[in-house]
């Protein structure tokens, strides 16, 4: 249902591979993602985070119907941890994706975040033409990932954050991509 029947590919990229997240990642994620830091840069992250809760996510990312491809950031090859942090796609309309992303506060600075942002817009999995992002505007480090990675800054509005229960005030960016022909996505 993760790796061996997923319809995602892996990517390389460098120090790790993105792959499609399996069962046993919970023992990793439920641990970075119950990090409050994590948590509240996140949008749908709940903190404290409920028994179960990742366990069910990495369930329903495995699904034929999901909305959202989801990576997780593989250092095991290079001796990195297994699980880096977690980068997804989430489709929106006429070839257009939502890109997010967390890496472990280990990995924070580390350059892990704009690695895995590159290697998914390099592989662009679901022939998006537009690639669109948000972050909080108490998160500059998120901002510069992808501004180094070519995003356009659009402008200022808000998202509710669930570890917080709040709006918060974030930051919207798109990438103009071309797309990759029919024949090539999977």
């Amino acid at each position: 249902m993760f790796d061996e029947g997923s319809s995602q590919a892996s990517i390389e990229a460098g120090r790790f591979t993105l792959r499609p997240v399996r069962r046993s990642d919970a023992g990793l994620i439920s641990m970075y993602a119950a990090d409050p830091r994590v948590a509240r840069m996140t949008r749908n992250l709940p903190h404290p985070l409920p028994p179960g809760a990742v366990e069910a996510a990495l369930v329903a990312a495995g699904e034929d119907d999901r909305a959202e491809d989801q990576w997780a950031i593989d250092g095991s090859a290079t001796g990195l941890a297994e699980v880096l942090g977690v980068v997804s796609l989430k489709r929106l309309e006429r070839d257009q994706s939502e890109i997010r992303y967390w890496v472990a506060p280990a990995m924070w600075n580390a350059g892990i975040a704009s690695e895995a942002v590159s290697a998914l817009i390099a592989a662009n999995p679901q022939g998006s033409r537009e690639i669109f992002a948000e972050v909080f505007q108490d998160n500059p480090g998120s901002a510069r990932v992808l501004t180094n990675c070519g995003f356009d800054y659009l402008g200022d509005a808000e998202a509710f954050s669930v570890a917080r229960g709040a709006m918060v005030p974030t930051w919207t960016y798109m990438l103009k991509l071309a797309a990759q022909p029919a024949a090539l996505r999977r």
